[in-house]
């Protein structure tokens, strides 16, 4: 059963305990400073193995220092569901460790 797009509400509910991370359309998306370009494409390399374990993934930006992403779920018509939350998170979690703000 695919995941339930989420109300607008929901939404804006989730966004305040994620810091940093906007509605971008029809999306919920996260840019992230780092100190190096090798620093940013790292991240984007442990940001894709957790989209490979979630089986889900999101747009991911690499730039000279930093990384951007866009997250929501293709299988419901592009609408923002918990998954997309739950990606941000660890997303979250991983650029702490990498020093990212």
């Amino acid at each position: 059963m695919p995941p339930a797009p989420l109300s607008q509400k929901e939404i804006e509910d989730r966004l305040a305990e994620l810091p940093g991370w906007s509605l971008d359309g029809d999306r919920i998306a996260r840019s992230y400073q780092l100190g190096s370009h090798f620093a940013a494409a790292v991240l984007v390399v442990h940001i894709a193995q957790v989209q490979d374990e979630l089986d889900h993934h999101s747009d991911l930006t690499l730039g000279y220092h930093t990384v951007f992403l866009t997250v929501n779920t293709h299988s419901v018509g592009g609408a923002v569901t918990e998954l997309d939350f739950d990606l941000a998170r660890r997303v979250e979690e991983l650029a702490a460790g990498h020093g990212a703000h």
